[in-house]
């Protein structure tokens, strides 16, 4: 049996952040993260990576629909959103100095945990 190689499980970005694909169909969308998934390195984007599923009328008489939502893309089609850059950044962790530990634009030093 051969040993599966486990990625790292750390994520740069977290639910509600302003993220920019970079890459895709969506390549430059701006959107807030709705949902992210750890253990398959998927996020889910407000407004990006739409689908559309047909579903059918599971009683009488009822009426079958069209629905569009958001599907997940991998994580590292995506970037951290700086305001102040007007782009996607990299981003460094840093401890302030009363030892809480914040995500900092590596382009800008601005801090991103608000």
């Amino acid at each position: 049996m051969a040993v599966q190689k486990t990625e790292s499980r750390h994520f740069s970005v977290k639910k509600g952040d302003k993220v920019v694909v970079i890459s895709g169909k969506d390549k430059g969308k701006i959107g807030e993260v709705l949902h992210v998934d750890p253990k398959s390195l998927r996020v889910t984007v407000k407004g990006v990576n739409i689908i559309t599923r047909h579903k059918k009328p599971t009683m009488q008489g009822q009426k079958g629909s069209i629905e569009k939502k958001e599907a997940s893309i991998h994580r590292s089609k995506v970037m951290v959103y700086d305001p102040s850059a007007e782009k996607g950044v990299r981003i460094r962790h840093t401890v302030l100095e009363n030892g809480q530990k914040v995500r900092v634009s590596a382009k800008t030093g601005e801090n991103l945990d608000n």
